[in-house]
């Protein structure tokens, strides 16, 4: 997922924007321990037994916590499940992570749109929320107006995904590629990659002469759905994984299908503040960690997001 002053250049690769439930307003604090706050059910690591331990800041390793900045509204890649509790493909990385950091990975949750200014702010020390690893966020450069508008972030990479186009099901508008869009009206959630998708194709449609292409933008992706439903968008964008898993579960699978064919996928990434350089080396260690044991693909497998694995992980391998 994607804020203003973070976007992805453009070009059709995907967002966010980067895999829910409805983000509650403010920073809700989700532990490793206990009912829906629990870390993924993962048993917290101890540093001596954690062989990545040593790669930690100090300050890290000796609180024993790595906190997250999170919008757990994206299902399957964070969100709540029907008990309450937070669950999804980042929740199982992070859980894997911290078995080889010694550390337990608290989420707290927060509209996309705030994550990197949160976290420049130092209210976390990473964000991970299915973001797109991509050269204006990492150069803190504002994606619409070209202006530096940040000291931006430095990425670790650890899963890719592209981007689909989903109607109401049996309603599909003709939609079949991006330029099908001249003349209807898409609802996303707010500076992710798919709004800067569809405020790319808006400006196409209009140098192409062509019917005005109408975006309505929302803080959660839930949100932009409902619209659709009620027939105030013709079509929705989102990351393929949360796509296709809004199509498979929405009203038992009633509700929505995707159209056409996802574009150019990009990698997801974890981002930590530029000079954040021990924590965020430390993270990468861990995550080829995991890809290396076999415990990554054992996550990827039980969320049937196998496309998007990824065999090596880079520091800022996004463009």
């Amino acid at each position: 997922m994607t804020a203003s002053t973070t976007c992805r250049t453009t070009g059709l690769r995907s967002r966010t924007a980067a895999v829910g439930a409805i983000a509650v307003a403010g920073a809700l604090l989700l532990t490793a321990c206990g009912d829906q706050t629990k870390d993924n059910g993962s048993d917290k690591a101890s540093a001596s037994a954690a062989p990545l331990a040593d790669q930690l800041p100090a300050t890290i390793r000796d609180k024993g916590v790595i906190n997250v900045g999170s919008d757990i509204a994206y299902a399957p890649v964070e969100y709540k499940d029907a008990s309450g509790k937070v669950v999804g493909i980042d929740l199982d990385i992070a859980a894997a992570m911290g078995k080889q950091l010694g550390v337990d990975f608290k989420f707290q949750n927060a509209t996309f749109d705030t994550l990197i200014g949160g976290l420049a702010a130092k209210r976390y020390d990473i964000a991970m929320s299915a973001m797109t690893d991509t050269k204006d966020r990492q150069d803190g450069v504002d994606s619409d107006t070209g202006k530096k508008v940040g000291s931006g972030v430095d990425f670790v990479d650890y899963f890719t995904a592209g981007v689909s186009l989903y109607t109401n099901k049996g309603d599909d508008q003709g939609i079949k590629t991006w330029d099908d869009l001249c003349g209807k009206t898409i609802a996303v959630q707010r500076n992710t990659f798919s709004h800067d998708l569809a405020k790319d194709q808006a400006k196409k449609c209009k140098e192409d002469g062509a019917k005005t292409l109408k975006i309505e933008d929302f803080a959660t992706n839930p949100e932009a759905e409902t619209r659709m439903r009620s027939k105030g968008a013709d079509v929705v964008s989102a990351d393929y994984p949360v796509a296709a898993y809004s199509v498979k579960t929405s009203g038992d699978g009633e509700y929505f299908e995707i159209v056409g064919d996802q574009v150019e996928a990009g990698p997801y990434g974890i981002a930590v503040a530029k000079e954040n350089t021990e924590l965020r080396d430390a993270l990468q260690a861990a995550v080829q960690a995991i890809i290396d044991n076999g415990e990554y693909e054992k996550i990827i497998k039980k969320w049937g997001v196998e496309d998007g694995a990824i065999t090596e992980s880079k520091i800022n391998g996004g463009s």
